[in-house]
C-alpha cells in the first residue's frame, strides 16, 4: 500500500501502471443525445462483477438481466444530491466462478478503467478476492451475497476502510437449519456434507459452524470427512449416515453434488426425513433436476416475491420484479434476482448521496452511511455485528410441488426472523 500512494504521489497514474493491459471485455452503456452528455458533470464508472459463467453460475444468472433493467431505469445518467448531472456506466465482467479470475478484473477495473465504485455481486469465491483488491488500492467495493462471516473471518476479521457488505450470517443461517429441523419429528441424529472448499470450511467449522448450533440444540451429529467437489461417489458418506442412524442431512453443496448425493441415497436405500443443504437448493433448477426426488428438499431462504418491500429505483414490488422475470425470461423467478436488484439499489443510492461520485473517498464516505430500504429490506451499516456488516432477512423454506412450474419454494420456518408467518408447515420428505 505504500508504495502504490508513493507511485500515486510521484505522478504514476493507476491507468499507466496497467497501460497496454486493456479491459477484454465490451463494455455496455445506453447511448445518449450529445448534448445530454455535454450537460452532465462528468462520468461515472461502477465495475460489476459476478460469476456469470461456470460451477456458480445460477448464482449470477441474473445479473446480467437486472443490470440491464437499471441501466433502462436511469436512462443512462445520474442525478445526484449534490446538484449535478453524471452520466453512468456500469461495466460488467463474468468472473467465470474463478476467484483469481475475480482478483484479475477487480484489479483491472480498478487499475485501468478507473472505477468509482466497485460491485462484487455475490458468492464468496467472487466478492472475497475483489473486497482484497479494494482494500489494496483503496476503492469503495460494496457486496452481498455470501455469508458476512466468509468475506470478513478470512480477512483477519478485523474492521476495513473501503469494504461493505449486506447479507444474513452464518449463524443466522445455521440457527435457521436447526429451526427447520425442530419442526419435524426425528430422532435427533444430523449427518452433516460439507465439500472441501473455503464454503465448506466455513459452515463445517466447529467453533462456529453448522456444527455449533446443531449440537447446542440437542442433536447428534456426525461428520464423515469432506468431499472433493464433483465427485461421482458419495458411498462412504452414505454408508457411515446409515451407520450412525442419521435421520436429517445438513450442510452446503452446489447443486450437481447434490443430485449426485440424492440420487445415490435413493439407490442405497438411505432416506433420511429432512434434506437441508445450502446453496444447492437456493434454485428452481437445481430442484428441478433432481426430478421426483427434488420433492421436500429444503433450505435457507434469502429472498421471495413475498418480501413485503419496494424498489427505490424502478418502483416495482418484490411480487412485481419476480413476475417481470418470468415475464421476460420464461423461467421462473430465483432467489439472486432480489439480491441482484437490491445491491445495485444500494451502489446508486451510494453515487447519488455521495459529494462528489468522482471522489473515492466521497463514494466510501456515503458508502458508510448507507441507510435506505431495498426490495430485500433495510440496508444500514450501525456497527453490529461488524463495522462493515448489515445483516438482512433469513428463512427457512421447503420446495413442494408447484401450480406454474414444477416446484414452488415455501416459507415453512421463521424462527430467526419474524418478517412475516410461514406459509405452511414443513414435513418430511416422501421418498
Amino acid at each position: 500500500m505504500a508504495n502504490y500512494n508513493k507511485h500515486l504521489r510521484s505522478g504514476i497514474s493507476r491507468r499507466s501502471m496497467l497501460q497496454g493491459l486493456g479491459a477484454g471485455v465490451a463494455v455496455s452503456t445506453l447511448a445518449l443525445p450529445s448534448y445530454l452528455r455535454a450537460q452532465t458533470a462528468g462520468t461515472i464508472r461502477i465495475g460489476y462483477i459476478s460469476p456469470a459463467t461456470g460451477p456458480l453460475g445460477l448464482f449470477g444468472e441474473t445479473d446480467g438481466y437486472t443490470v440491464q433493467k437499471i441501466r433502462e431505469a436511469l436512462g443512462g445518467v445520474l442525478q445526484s444530491a449534490n446538484g449535478n448531472t453524471y452520466d453512468i456506466e456500469i461495466l460488467e465482467r463474468d468472473s467465470q466462478s474463478n476467484p483469481n479470475k475475480a482478483a484479475e478484473l477487480a484489479g483491472d477495473l480498478i487499475l485501468n478503467d478507473e472505477v468509482h465504485l466497485i460491485v462484487p455481486a455475490s458468492t464468496t469465491d467472487t466478492i472475497l478476492p475483489v473486497m482484497e483488491q479494494a482494500e489494496l488500492y483503496e476503492t469503495p467495493c460494496i457486496s452481498s451475497g455470501a455469508p458476512w462471516q466468509a468475506v470478513i473471518m478470512p480477512r483477519g476479521g478485523g474492521d476495513f476502510d473501503w469494504t461493505y457488505h449486506f447479507f444474513w450470517g452464518l449463524d443466522e443461517a445455521l440457527n435457521t437449519f436447526v429451526g427447520l429441523w425442530d419442526g419435524l419429528e426425528t430422532n435427533k441424529k444430523v449427518g452433516m456434507l460439507f465439500p472441501q472448499n473455503i464454503d465448506g470450511e466455513t459452515w463445517g467449522n466447529d467453533d462456529y459452524g453448522l456444527p455449533v448450533p446443531t449440537r447446542a440444540a440437542g442433536y447428534e451429529v456426525t461428520i464423515p470427512g469432506y468431499f472433493q467437489p464433483r465427485t461421482n461417489d458419495f458411498s462412504a458418506q452414505i454408508a457411515a449416515f446409515k451407520e450412525a442412524g442419521v435421520d436429517i442431512i445438513g450442510g452446503i453443496t452446489y447443486p450437481d453434488d447434490l443430485k449426485t448425493f440424492v440420487t445415490q441415497c435413493n439407490q442405497q436405500g438411505f432416506k433420511p426425513r429432512a434434506v437441508t443443504v445450502a446453496a444447492a437448493l437456493l434454485f428452481p433448477g437445481g430442484v428441478e433436476a433432481m426430478g421426483e426426488l427434488g420433492n421436500g428438499m429444503s433450505s435457507e431462504v434469502w429472498w421471495t416475491p413475498a418480501f413485503p418491500f419496494t424498489s427505490t429505483i424502478t418502483g416495482q414490488d418484490s411480487t412485481a420484479l419476480a413476475a417481470q422475470w418470468e415475464t421476460d425470461q420464461n423461467r421462473q423467478w430465483t432467489q439472486p434476482l432480489g439480491y441482484s436488484h437490491a445491491l445495485l439499489e444500494v451502489a446508486i443510492d451510494i453515487l447519488r448521496r455521495s459529494a462528489d461520485p468522482l471522489d473515492r473517498e466521497a463514494n466510501r464516505a456515503a458508502m458508510a452511511a448507507t441507510d435506505i430500504t431495498t426490495v430485500c429490506g433495510p440496508v444500514k451499516f450501525s456497527g453490529t455485528p461488524h463495522k462493515n456488516i448489515c445483516t438482512m432477512p433469513i428463512f427457512g423454506g421447503q420446495w413442494v410441488t408447484g401450480e406454474d412450474w414444477p416446484y414452488d419454494l415455501k416459507i415453512v420456518d421463521n424462527s430467526v426472523n419474524q418478517l412475516f408467518e410461514p406459509e405452511q408447515p414443513i414435513v418430511p420428505i416422501n421418498w
